[in-house]
């Protein structure tokens, strides 16, 4: 039987609302953790890397809220995958009208 190297999709369902909500409460809690330990260290350290350090706490927020914002968008394997409505599909011809019996009184 031969491997297979990549995970077949059988779905096209999006996570939850929950559990999108979750992922991004995380990523913008470890955001703000590393800015927090970037101000700590730039009291500390000396020379060129403090400055690297303050430019860190400095953008983080902004980064932050900027990926605690992102939509719901799916992120597989291959990057972020648009989802684009597939314009080709059609309605459906009116229904001819044909002349019928009349009712009259």
């Amino acid at each position: 039987m031969a491997s297979r190297t990549e995970a077949v999709s059988i779905t096209t369902a999006a996570t939850s609302l929950s559990d999108d909500l979750a992922m991004r409460t995380r990523r913008y809690l470890w955001t703000m953790g590393i800015r927090t330990v970037c101000f700590v260290s730039a009291i500390f350290v000396p020379g060129w890397p403090r400055w690297v350090l303050v430019a860190g706490a400095v953008l983080l927020p902004y980064l932050g809220v900027v990926g605690a914002n992102a939509g719901r968008e799916k992120i597989s394997s291959k990057g972020l995958e648009q989802v684009v409505p597939d314009l080709t599909v059609r309605a459906l011809p009116a229904p001819e009208t044909s002349p019928g019996p009349s009712r009259t009184s």
